[in-house]
């Protein structure tokens, strides 16, 4: 699948630490029924309820309903994962694995996302070949990611984003309130966890995010 910036406008990021336990499947169903415009799958933590064996499963199923969908199925800091399930995307952050290394095993197969937080950071990937796109955060403080990053805020946003000509998607602690000063930032879009996987109306946030 060729990457598009449009890809990033409505950008759920999930895994089943993020639901309560069973509903993993059904949220991340409702969520690309809902339109979501790509899905990253962000299994892990000590709250994760899959084993290995249940991760690579499941994943290979939500990856058939992205296809289904016509979205980017994307996984998170784990190539061999990708691999296996054919995933369209991998997304790395700064203390992952090599960005470059990344890049030289699926680069010509695979869209390729990076974390970039700071100026140092966006400078030092604009000077690799190969990055699609960088999520750029956190926005304001957030509970789903216990390594976030000090926040950065709308003006840091902005900042990143006149840093670079690749699109950012922006990420940590968004909610619907946000999502047109986002946009104003000249981000191509949010990436958002809670607010779509402990929402009780999807379909109106992803609605939100999409006219954003």
């Amino acid at each position: 699948m060729k990457f598009k910036p449009e890809m990033l406008k409505a950008y759920f990021v999930c895994g089943s630490q993020d639901v309560p336990e069973g509903q993993y499947k059904a949220v991340v169903n409702d969520a690309i029924k809902a339109g979501v415009t790509a899905f990253q799958f962000r299994d892990k933590g000590a709250d994760s309820t899959l084993t290995p064996i249940d991760r690579a499963a499941v994943a290979m199923k939500l990856r058939g309903k992205c296809a289904e969908a016509g979205i980017p199925f994307i996984v998170d800091d784990n190539v061999e994962l990708a691999k296996q399930v054919n995933a369209d995307g991998i997304h790395v952050g700064q203390s992952d694995e090599k960005i470059q290394d990344v890049v030289n095993e699926v680069g010509d197969q695979m869209i390729i996302g990076l974390s970039c937080s700071t100026a140092e950071e966006v400078k030092a990937a604009n000077a690799i070949d190969g990055i699609d796109y960088y999520g750029s955060g956190p926005i304001h403080p957030t509970g789903s990611k216990a390594d976030a990053d000090p926040v950065i805020g709308l003006d840091g946003l902005k900042q990143l984003v006149s840093l670079t000509d690749r699109p950012i998607v922006a990420i940590g602690g968004i909610t619907v309130a946000d999502l047109s000063d986002v946009r104003k930032t000249g981000a191509a879009g949010s990436a958002v966890i809670s607010m779509i996987a402990q929402s009780e109306d999807i379909t109106s946030v992803v609605k939100a995010m999409l006219e954003a």
